[in-house]
Parts: C-alpha cells; structure tokens; sequence
C-alpha cells in the first residue's frame, strides 16, 4: 500500500486517541446526562474508528509481505465484522 495511505492511517488512529482524551474530559466536566450520552457516544465512536483502522493497517503490513490482504473476504464483510 502506499506510503500516502498508511500516514492517512496513522493519522486518523492518531485522531480516535484524541477522541478518546476529549471524551475522557468531557465526561469529567458535563453537567447533565444528556452530555454524558455524547460522550459516550463519541468514546464508543473512537473505539470503533480505532480498531477499523488498525485492522486495515494490518491488511496492509499483510500485503506488502506478500501475504494476502483480504485471506478470501471483502473489505465491506472485513468492515462490517469489526463494527457489531
């Protein structure tokens, strides 16, 4: 894979981590639960994005070893087995 797409991995794996922070801090400080909904939400969100692009970066280290990236299953279902 390119090296354009890996730092664009490393990039938005860098942006669930401050995802993470921001939700750790605004949870600290919210005044009501309905704040507490977004939070969560956006800790979940963080979660998810993270482990997403992990999982393709992965794909990709697979890939340049020569390794097949997708072992026989689309991105899509690879995508859609992380989120559940």
């Amino acid at each position: 894979m390119s090296k354009t797409a890996d730092q664009c991995l490393k990039k938005t794996m860098q942006l669930a981590e401050r995802m993470l922070r921001l939700a750790d801090h605004g949870d600290a400080v919210r005044t009501d639960p309905g704040c507490g909904v977004v939070y969560g939400m956006l800790r979940d969100s963080a979660y998810k994005l993270k482990q997403l692009a992990e999982a393709e970066q992965a794909a990709h280290l697979r890939k340049t070893q020569g390794a097949s990236a997708t072992m026989g299953v689309s991105g899509k279902e690879r995508m859609a087995s992380l989120v559940k």
